[in-house]
């Protein structure tokens, strides 16, 4: 039996918690974060940042200067909105993908992922339907569930979401007499798939939420991390009452400072500065001042094109392991951002298979993961952004020696299963991504 304090049991409180907690659980990349840590595994798992191609010394610096010349305001309370200067900086970045707006309707938050959190606590009730691309971002997920809400899966493919299944998801929604709140989505190189919501779908999109009175999560992390073009001007510049815009400077920056953002409509932007400052009184002074001072001195665009550069190399090593190693195997092919999205044969089941992952040294993230409904057995996310273009193609090496074990065994047992030499003849892309 494990004691907590005071000698209760860890049980103690089970009907104690409330009832929306039943919803928080471990996320799966979460659960691989220790084994990806070993120095042997080759981690295509989590996506992390290459925080090692920064100019560490200058940031050093930048972080000195600050203590040095406005240290007593940095180690104290701040606004619950977030400091002036670095919200009037947030529109030079915003602008790059299209959007006018007004700095006293953003709200600098710890990370995007506590301005989503917030934005789900201020629309969501037990039962609401949150709309989410199909397959969507786990961390958006988690928080969904933990606030019950009950998430619709919307059909994607090589050009993001699809309008007309939007179209029909919201009928069987209303059919079924449920609140629909929002539609989330990441247009941008989208986690996990990697693809990009086509311009001509954009407008389409909104039109259909403002018809249907949704509003809109864009949430754009991804956005300015293209490899060959530009992606499209971000859906905020089209309409600026009907969505909320999330930007972050975990990927164009570090993660490690938590300084994220969310532009909305004013009468939105008063309910979450309030939600903020009952969740965390005021985001951090420190990291804010950094961040704005990096923003002033250094030349962070030429930065962004060496993030740009350094990740394209890596999309390519993936790309060609997988022609070299799982050749006809379905993937997407991203113009920027993190990831790949790898279709496996329906027989196999990745989320199953990751312990013979481990064994061969080599992680990666379930396409379960990405669902609220079961889906993604047959999918698996791949991450390109952190391992060197070698540990990529070693990477993939041990994975197609995976897939490769795994298929032999299920063959073993099952032997209408193809050939695992015809299976680049017989994958195909996945419904969802087809």
């Amino acid at each position: 039996m494990v004691l907590g304090a005071g000698g209760t049991t860890l049980d103690d409180w089970h009907g104690h918690y409330a009832q929306r907690t039943s919803g928080l659980s471990a996320s799966e990349v979460r659960a691989l974060f220790a084994v990806a840590s070993r120095p042997e595994v080759v981690s295509l798992a989590g996506g992390m940042p290459a925080v090692s191609a920064l100019p560490l010394d200058s940031i050093t610096e930048t972080m000195n200067k600050v203590m040095r010349e406005q240290g007593a305001a940095a180690l104290q309370y701040g606004s619950g909105q977030g400091l002036p200067m670095l919200r009037e900086q947030i529109l030079e970045v915003c602008a790059l993908e299209g959007i006018e707006a007004s700095a006293n309707n953003i709200v600098i938050t710890t990370g995007s992922q506590q301005a989503l959190d917030l934005i789900t606590k201020l629309f969501i009730d037990d039962g609401d339907v949150v709309f989410a691309e199909s397959p969507s971002y786990l961390g958006a997920l988690g928080i969904f569930r933990s606030y019950q809400a009950d998430v619709r899966h919307v059909e994607t493919d090589e050009s993001g979401m699809i309008p007309e299944a939007l179209e029909e998801a919201i009928a069987v929604a209303r059919a079924d007499g449920k609140p629909m709140k929002f539609l989330y989505l990441i247009p941008n190189f989208q986690n996990p798939s990697g693809v990009t919501l086509s311009a001509e779908r954009r407008p389409r999109l909104i039109e259909i939420a403002k018809r249907h009175k949704i509003l809109i999560i864009e949430d754009n992390p991804y956005g300015l991390l293209w490899f060959d073009t530009p992606s499209p001007a971000a859906m905020r510049s089209i309409d600026e009452d009907g969505i909320v815009y999330l930007g972050s400077f975990s990927k164009m920056f570090a993660p490690g400072f938590r300084v994220g953002w969310a532009l909305a409509p004013h009468a939105i932007r008063e309910k979450l500065v309030l939600a903020a400052e009952s969740a965390i009184l005021c985001p951090s002074a420190l990291t804010q001042m950094v961040i704005s001072d990096y923003l002033a001195t250094s030349d962070w665009q030429a930065q962004i094109d060496v993030f740009r550069g350094l990740y394209r190399d890596r999309r390519d090593a993936m790309l060609s392991a997988l022609d070299e190693f799982l050749p006809g195997y379905h993937r997407t092919e991203p113009n920027g951002g993190f990831y790949v999205w790898l279709t496996l044969p329906e027989y196999l089941d990745s989320k199953a298979m990751l312990p013979r992952a481990v064994t061969e040294l080599v992680a990666y993230t379930p396409g379960t993961a990405f669902y609220t409904n079961g889906m993604g057995r047959s999918h698996i996310r791949l991450a390109f952004c952190y391992p060197t273009p070698e540990a990529i193609h070693e990477g993939v090496r041990r994975l197609s020696e995976v897939i490769r074990q795994e298929s032999e065994l299920i063959e073993t047992f099952h032997p209408k299963i193809p050939d695992i030499t015809q299976l680049s003849h017989v994958v195909s892309p996945p419904p969802d991504l087809a």
